[in-house]
């Protein structure tokens, strides 16, 4: 966007250079600075600067002006531009003019030349009038724009790949908005194909992939070599913190994920039980910091997902959505974990449209003043909670168990308690989901028996199913899916490494295969214990690189 106008009025070339020399001294930072050498000339500008759709905030008008005076331009200038504030500058014989225009010109004030010390009589009254237009003023949006209905196929996950590549939009929905349908017209775009991406040079994309999206908005969806010391897949903490500790140690590392940095855990609205962060952070912005951290380390980040591995001559080739191939001399798993899907009747129809899995962030703003309903009683289910109840007029959360203590923090069952627009129902479970096109209904079983409620949004926090699907049969898991790694290779079944020296604590059953963070069966499921994980698997990656 353009800086807002301030646009000084005065026929007299000496007095109106000093008033553009004051204004520009103290305004010229963060507003344009226009001027003009009469009342004519200044409404011609303004319609000039109205028809590119430029702003303005203030006029500051000399009175006395040939052909049309300060209190005449400035009543001409309301309707341009009603909402900019208006100063009259008088000399002291106009006084009684400068109060009778308080009316017919409907001025917000008048000074008396001259003003001297700016510092002292121009500078206060004009803070004043630009702090209440700044409080007042909407600027236009020319941002990226997302046409989408609410419960479309595409609407959620679009919404939530912008979202949590902290990439700013405007969202439009039809129903709610139904200019943006307009806006398609002019495009000669079809309404009934959504989602569809509008953005500032003009271009769009109707019903775009993540990847296609990704390149879009200035994303790397190609890695910029073909050979990498380190791939890591996943960029959840685990995999952040191999990027972080792998580029500063001079490994060329190299961070796949088809999402954004942060895993689940950037999904998180706060994690409060972070080591160095008093007052909690939330998973965004330590995403955020960690990947800035990571790219100014030499770290490469490219979105896309990965579909294979295989090992070739010591080497280890990662295949991608694309069919493109990079291979690396290590290569680390940090892919994660998902939220377990549920498991009854109108689950997978009503998936997006009004049952979603974690997106709290994303659908917070949809979910204002409404009940809504979290399935689960952890950690996650809890920080959601908390989050929804700033907005939401009720959230209710359904426990499975008789309490939440067994699996969830203190500090989070504390803050629940205190919060009024809360509620947990103990041993109920959601049973069946009803709707047509979205969700409408939910039936619960509840101590008293089965209920059906009234319900557009259910979030479910339950379990978590590692993204382990994608590996070959040579990369052991236990029958979870979960990575066996370093001691855990020696099952009960027999010893699952076949190598003579001993693998390394995180290392697999293929040499130069590494894993990290909740993806690794038996890990702790925590992010300080991801970050940990990812941090001291560059350390095995050093040894082994050695060995070779």
């Amino acid at each position: 966007m353009a800086k807002p106008i301030l646009l000084a009025v005065d026929d007299d070339v000496s007095v109106l250079e000093t008033v553009v020399q004051d204004l520009r001294r103290k305004y010229g930072k963060d507003y344009r600075i226009l001027r003009a050498a009469s009342g004519q000339a200044a409404l011609d500008t303004c319609q000039q600067l109205k028809e590119r759709g430029d702003v303005i905030a203030l006029f500051l008008s000399d009175q006395r002006m040939p052909g049309m005076t300060g209190v005449d331009f400035l009543e001409k200038a309301i309707p341009l531009y009603p909402d900019a504030k208006r100063v009259l500058l008088t000399a002291y014989t106009d006084t009684e003019a400068a109060i009778r225009a308080i009316n017919s010109a409907r001025i917000h004030y008048y000074l008396t030349k001259p003003w001297d010390p700016p510092e002292d009589k121009l500078y206060p009254v004009l803070d004043d009038l630009i702090a209440a237009w700044n409080d007042g003023h909407k600027p236009a949006y020319d941002g990226l724009q997302l046409i989408s209905a609410r419960w479309g196929a595409g609407d959620h996950e679009t919404r939530n790949f912008l979202s949590r590549n902290l990439i700013p939009f405007k969202w439009l929905d039809p129903e709610k908005n139904p200019e943006c349908l307009d806006l398609l017209c002019e495009k000669q775009l079809d309404d009934a194909k959504l989602p569809v991406v509008l953005f500032p040079d003009g271009s769009s994309l109707v019903q775009p992939s993540m990847t296609e999206l990704a390149a879009k908005v200035g994303l790397r969806t190609q890695a910029r070599q073909e050979h990498y010391d380190v791939v890591v897949a996943g960029a959840g903490p685990a995999g952040l913190a191999a990027a972080v500790y792998g580029a500063s140690e001079g490994l060329k590392t190299l961070i796949i994920d088809s999402l954004a940095p942060g895993g689940q855990a950037g999904s998180s609205s706060k994690i409060e039980n972070y080591l160095g962060f008093s007052q909690g952070i939330s998973g965004e912005r330590l995403a955020k910091e960690a990947y800035i951290q990571a790219i100014r380390l030499g770290a490469e980040f490219m979105t896309q997902r990965v579909c294979s591995i295989r090992s070739e001559n010591g080497y280890h080739i990662v295949r991608l959505a694309d069919g493109r191939e990079v291979s690396c001399r290590v290569c680390l798993i940090a892919t994660g974990v998902e939220y377990c899907k549920l498991d009854i009747p109108g689950a997978k129809e009503f998936s997006g449209a009004g049952l979603f899995y974690g997106a709290a962030l994303t659908e917070a703003a949809s979910c204002a003043q409404q009940e809504i309903y979290i399935v689960g009683g952890a950690n996650s289910a809890g920080q959601a909670a908390m989050y929804f109840s700033r907005s939401a007029a009720q959230v209710r959360m359904l426990v499975r168990g008789p309490s939440l203590e067994r699996s969830m923090s203190r500090y989070l069952i504390e803050q629940i308690e205190k919060t009024s627009n809360i509620a947990v129902e103990h041993h109920t479970q959601i049973r069946e989901l009803k709707g047509n096109g979205h969700l409408a209904e939910i039936v619960l079983e509840t101590p008293n028996g089965f209920e059906t409620r009234p319900a557009t949004s259910v979030f479910a926090f339950i379990g978590a199913a590692p993204k382990t699907g994608w590996l070959p049969d040579c990369v052991a898991r236990d029958p979870k899916g979960f990575v066996l790694a370093g001691p855990d290779l020696k099952t009960k079944a027999g010893n699952l490494w076949k190598y003579e020296r001993d693998p390394y604590l995180l290392e697999t059953t293929v040499p130069g295969i590494f894993v990290a963070g909740d993806v690794r069966f038996g890990s702790v499921k925590r992010v300080a214990s991801s970050v940990g994980e990812g941090s001291i698997a560059i350390q095995f990656v050093h040894q082994y690189l050695a060995t070779l």
